[in-house]
């Protein structure tokens, strides 16, 4: 986990925020992300920035409702979808049947075309932001 720290405070100085500004670092709750934590805190006080590990690694809130959420379900014998949500909608949008190389190949640009035109219909909302970024 010392090299996953290295790293992590090679990126923390690349964008200039190893100083007063690094509150804290949220992540899932893998058990590599507390020791990395663990391991960055010496690696900062040895460029004399006090940053306290176990203060200031934040567990992400939704992951752990989601883990939480997923026993309990497990518990009642509930089981999820068996396919992603993109794939749901795609079929919900496109059809199920894909039976041969031309329906794919149909469905495959249909897909393409109602992504374009999403973004299509992005550009004015994106184009108004970044007027007002320019401001």
């Amino acid at each position: 986990m010392a090299r996953l720290a290295i790293h992590s405070k090679e990126v923390l100085d690349h964008f200039e925020l190893t100083d007063s500004r690094l509150l804290g670092i949220t992540t899932d709750n893998a058990s590599s992300n507390y020791s990395m934590t663990r391991e960055l805190q010496p690696t900062l006080e040895a460029s004399g920035i006090k940053w306290p590990a176990l203060r200031n690694h934040i567990p992400c809130m939704a992951h752990v409702i989601q883990l939480a959420l997923g026993a309990f379900m497990s518990s009642l014998g509930v089981k999820g979808h068996t396919k992603s949500w993109e794939a749901h909608e795609r079929d919900q949008q496109f059809g199920e049947n894909e039976s041969t190389d031309i329906g794919k190949s149909q469905r495959l640009r249909k897909e393409g075309n109602a992504r374009i035109n999403k973004v299509s219909a992005m550009k004015p909302g994106l184009a108004k932001i970044i007027e007002k970024v320019r401001i």
